[in-house]
C-alpha cells in the first residue's frame, strides 16, 4: 500500500538546512499495523504529513496503493487526502458546535458523490456503536470525556472507509485508563484488516504495535516485525 524510495524533507531555519527526512525507504503493505516511535525531531511528524498527503517530499518517490503522489494535482491530493486516508489527532480536532453525530458525518460534506447521505448517517450510527458511543451521538464534546472525545474522532476519521488510518500521538491527552480503551479499539480495527500507521512517544503504545519503526535524524534507525 505505502512504498517510500529516498524520501527527502528539508526545511530552512535560521539559514540552516534541517534534514527532516534524509532518504527514508519504507514498504508498508495492506493490513498492517506500523508504530513509528523515535526522539523528537527524529523525524517522525513529518512521515507522518508525507504519508497523509499533507507535505510533499523535496526527494525521493512516495507511491500509495500504486499511485506516484508525486504526478497528483492539488485536486487529486484533497480527495486522497478525503477519501482513501483517515486522520487521528492528540487534540482530536471535533467541532464544539456540533453533535458527535454530526462531527463524524463531517467528512461527507467534503466528499460529494463518496457516499449517498442515508448511506453515511447509517455508517456513522454503526460506528458510533461500535466505539460505544452510540447513546452519547447527540451530546456535544464538552460533554464527552477525552477518551470518548477521541474515540468519536477515530469514528470520524473511518466514516469513508478509508484505505489507510494516520494516527497521531492518538492517547497523547488522555488518562492511562483512556488510552487503554483507545488502544484496545484500534487493535480490533487492525483485527478487522484495517491498514494504520500511529506516531507515539509511548512504548506501551508502541508495544500494541505488531511492526515497530524507530526514527532518528531524519532516517530508519530500525524496522521490527514481530
Amino acid at each position: 500500500m505505502i512504498e517510500l524510495s529516498g524520501v527527502q524533507r528539508r526545511y530552512a531555519i535560521g539559514g540552516q538546512v534541517v534534514r527532516a527526512l534524509d532518504g527514508v525507504d519504507l514498504h508498508i503493505a495492506q493490513g498492517e499495523f506500523v508504530a513509528l516511535t523515535g526522539p523528537s525531531g527524529s523525524g517522525k511528524s513529518t512521515l507522518l504529513n508525507v504519508l497523509g498527503c499533507l507535505d510533499r517530499p523535496d526527494a525521493g518517490h512516495y507511491r500509495l496503493e500504486g499511485v506516484d503522489v508525486a504526478t497528483m494535482d492539488d485536486d487529486a491530493t484533497s480527495r486522497v487526502r478525503n477519501r482513501r486516508i483517515g486522520f487521528v489527532f492528540q487534540s482530536f480536532q471535533l467541532l464544539t458546535r456540533l453533535t458527535v453525530l454530526e462531527n463524524v458525518l463531517l467528512p461527507l460534506r467534503f466528499a460529494e458523490g463518496a457516499m449517498g447521505v442515508e448511506e453515511a448517517e447509517a455508517r456513522a450510527h454503526m460506528l458510533l456503536d461500535r466505539v460505544g458511543l452510540g447513546s452519547r451521538k447527540d451530546h456535544r464534546p464538552v460533554e464527552l470525556s477525552g477518551g470518548q472525545q477521541q474515540r468519536a474522532a477515530i469514528a470520524r476519521a473511518l466514516l469513508l472507509q478509508p484505505a489507510l488510518l494516520l494516527a497521531d500521538e492518538p492517547t497523547g491527552n488522555l488518562d492511562s485508563k483512556s488510552a487503554t480503551d483507545v488502544m484496545a479499539l484500534v487493535r480490533e480495527l487492525h483485527a478487522g484488516g484495517q491498514t494504520i500507521v500511529l506516531v507515539t512517544h509511548d512504548a506501551d503504545v508502541a508495544a500494541s504495535a505488531p511492526r515497530q519503526v524507530r526514527m532518528r535524524d531524519g532516517r530508519v534507525e530500525h524496522d521490527h516485525a514481530r
